[in-house]
């Protein structure tokens, strides 16, 4: 195993954890199956104070396990681009993505990526997004460093988002219709009875006659589901064309992950990130 972007990771076992086997031990700390038998095919990338162990092994009370672990699958590298790091640690890297940019690389957008860009920053690191934002999506969007992180953090970050849409609300809402693909397309979605279900929550902040600025938190993750969802209610995204969003005043969809929670996936330390809504947004409610 190359010493290049290698990640070790120890876990003091308790009194609670003593007689459990090596494999039940790091399952219960957070490593997933996956990477346990990644792990196992490596040489010193399991060990039990400090020497290479077997998932059968039996650990004790006051014994060290560790896994190690070297991220090698890097994108094409772009240092020209630009994305802030609001955040960053051994496991996590967050970026405040802005609009215009592709999450991962695609065949149309090969080196114009946050993926490119990590790569850029991060040598041979494997690059893996957690929360996924759409190319005119701006906002917050962690990466993990490494397999161990991905799977704690998979599921788990709290995210909270803004957007303009068209037309005037109140109040606050909650949006349950089922989201499918629509067909005869590969990208664009719709509700449909046979659809995953999908639930949308939003509170009104402040808007005018012509545009309303929401607060959105999800209670499920499908495609697109935000533009979907106001889009079906009668109330698309500004900027948001394909699914019928007014695009007279911007250029962009108008909508903004603006708010992370996440438990950091070592310590279990609350981490809250914030980043402020873009100022072409706001001028839409100003107007």
């Amino acid at each position: 195993m190359s010493e290049n972007n290698i990640r070790k990771i120890e876990f003091a076992v308790t009194a609670e954890d003593d007689g459990k086997t090596v494999g039940e031990f790091l399952r219960k700390s957070g490593a997933s199956r996956r990477l346990i038998t990644k792990l196992k095919r490596c040489s010193g990338g399991i060990t039990l104070n400090g020497e290479p162990a077997r998932t059968v092994d039996i650990v004790h009370k006051g014994d060290t396990a560790a896994v190690k672990m070297q991220s090698g699958e890097p994108l094409d590298v772009n240092p020209d681009l630009r994305a802030p790091v609001v955040y960053e640690d051994d496991d996590v890297a967050v970026y405040d993505k802005p609009v215009d940019m592709p999450v991962h690389p695609s065949h149309r957008h090969r080196f114009d990526t946050l993926g490119n860009l990590f790569s850029a920053q991060h040598g041979d690191m494997t690059f893996r997004p957690i929360n996924r934002l759409d190319k005119d999506t701006s906002g917050l969007c962690a990466v993990a460093k490494n397999s161990f992180a991905a799977a704690r953090l998979s599921g788990s970050i709290e995210k909270t988002y803004f957007a303009v849409v068209c037309g005037k609300l109140s109040g606050s809402g909650r949006i349950d219709a089922p989201i499918g693909r629509y067909a005869g397309s590969v990208i664009t979605r719709e509700v449909r009875a046979d659809g995953q279900r999908a639930v949308t929550n939003y509170t009104v902040i402040d808007g005018n006659e012509k545009y309303t600025l929401v607060r959105i938190k999800l209670e499920t993750g499908r495609t697109h589901q935000i533009r979907v969802h106001f889009s079906h209610i009668g109330h698309p995204l500004a900027g948001d064309d394909m699914y019928g969003g007014d695009i007279s005043d911007t250029a962009f969809q108008a909508l903004h992950c603006g708010e992370l929670e996440f438990a950091l996936p070592v310590s279990g330390k609350q981490i809250h990130l914030s980043s402020p809504i873009r100022e072409d947004m706001l001028r839409l409610i100003r107007k």
